[in-house]
């Protein structure tokens, strides 16, 4: 009986051990923090990839809420180490290019996307509807995706970006704005992302909008290049993508967005 509690109590101390990570604070008292608050593995994006520029737009009042979003601390943006690797090869590849990255945002603590669930719930704020939605209903926002109670973004390998033209010194014209609710965005508008053809019209858009050949072709310099170094992308923005090979698949992250 006293050989069952032992191996008992060194399954539960093995259990936690997994399940915490011991951070030694300035005090040099040891803290336990669930994995969902570690921030040891995450690195500032711009210290893998120093030519990036940053438009954090939910650290400002620019974006689809008209307010700085709660958890954004810093105008800075993190990533896991290993998507920030990749990002060093995409940038290296755009760079030959011409083109810089843009960041609009990377890792997203669940303390902000609680703020966008609370903000799509509240229907009559609608101050930033005709620069983000003003094609839809604020109600429809939620029950079409568009907000949603989890993002990839909280796991740390998922980003939004776009690209700079280093020639013009403007972002590269991709034909519609970052977080834009709508099938405007849809890598698949006006084109079929798998082969990068141009297919011109597409009725999908509720106000007949379309983008032009040159506009579509810049989605697919971006879209290519994530994909040549492992990222995925998602089927509703043109502008965000996520690592493959995440290494926190299931995790979703906690700790504010602030310099490391």
């Amino acid at each position: 009986m006293k050989k069952i509690l032992l191996l008992a109590i060194g399954a539960i101390t093995f259990v936690c051990a997994i399940a915490c990570v011991l951070i030694f604070s300035r005090s040099g008292k040891t803290e336990v923090l669930p994995p969902s608050e570690d921030a040891s593995q995450f690195v500032m994006l711009t210290d893998a990839v120093p030519d990036a520029i940053l438009e954090i737009r939910y650290f400002g009042t620019y974006n689809f809420v008209g307010q700085r979003i709660d958890g954004y601390e810093e105008p800075t943006a993190l990533l896991t180490r290993r998507a920030a690797d990749s990002l060093r090869a995409v940038s290296d590849d755009v760079v030959r290019l011409g083109y810089r990255l843009k960041i609009y945002d990377a890792y997203r603590p669940q303390k902000a996307v609680d703020h966008f669930v609370r903000w799509a719930a509240d229907i009559p704020d609608t101050l930033m509807k005709r620069y983000f939605y003003p094609d839809l209903d604020k109600s429809v926002l939620f029950p079409q995706e568009y907000i949603c109670e989890k993002s990839g973004h909280s796991r740390g390998s998922t980003l939004d970006l776009t690209l700079f033209d280093m020639a013009t010194e403007k972002e590269l014209d991709m034909g519609g704005t970052f977080d834009w609710f709508g099938p405007e965005s849809h890598p698949d508008f006006c084109g079929n992302p798998e082969t990068g053809e141009y297919t011109g019209g597409n009725h999908k858009s509720p106000a007949s909008r379309s983008i032009t050949a040159e506009q579509f072709q810049h989605r697919m310099i971006l879209r290519q290049a994530m994909l040549r170094h492992g990222f995925k992308p998602f089927d509703t923005e043109w502008w965000h993508f996520t690592l493959r090979d995440e290494p926190f698949p299931d995790t979703y992250f906690e700790f504010p967005v602030r310099k490391k």
